[in-house]
């Protein structure tokens, strides 16, 4: 689902924005960091913030991440997702350790060793959209 210009924003630091949708209806955004699991997103959370509860009771989720970039068109380059997020229990801070060497630096520790087991989020993507590369 995703192009080689899509894989390589979402494998560099750059912070992505999240999605969830609240039990209103209203959309609750949080900045995260992102990593690809084959290709599904994968996300941690440590405690069972809002985010968590609200992907348990409704898996639609959307994830905006910008780009460095500017396009031909002289537009500012960012990627959107659409698509539909599990959540699983424990990983968490296995997952934020390996996505802290991009995001802070190869000799980081982080969470730390007393960090809770933590959620992750497997996000399913459907729809690739934006402006760059990775839309037609």
């Amino acid at each position: 689902m995703f192009n080689d210009a899509a894989r390589a924003l979402l494998e560099s630091n750059a912070i992505a924005q999240f999605i969830t949708i609240n039990a209103d209806g209203t959309p609750q955004v949080s900045g995260v960091w992102v990593g690809l699991d084959c290709d599904e997103l994968v996300i941690a959370s440590l405690p069972k913030r809002i985010k968590v509860r609200n992907v348990e009771r409704d898996r639609r989720v959307a994830l905006v991440v910008q780009s460095p970039t500017k396009s031909e068109r002289g537009l500012d380059e960012y990627l959107v997702v659409h698509g539909t997020a599990r959540v699983t229990e424990g990983g968490g801070p296995e997952l934020l350790q390996e996505l802290a060497r991009t995001y802070m630096g190869p000799d980081v520790v982080f969470p730390g060793p007393d960090a809770p087991p933590g959620y992750i989020f497997h996000i399913t993507p459907e729809k690739v959209l934006g402006e760059g590369a990775w839309s037609s």
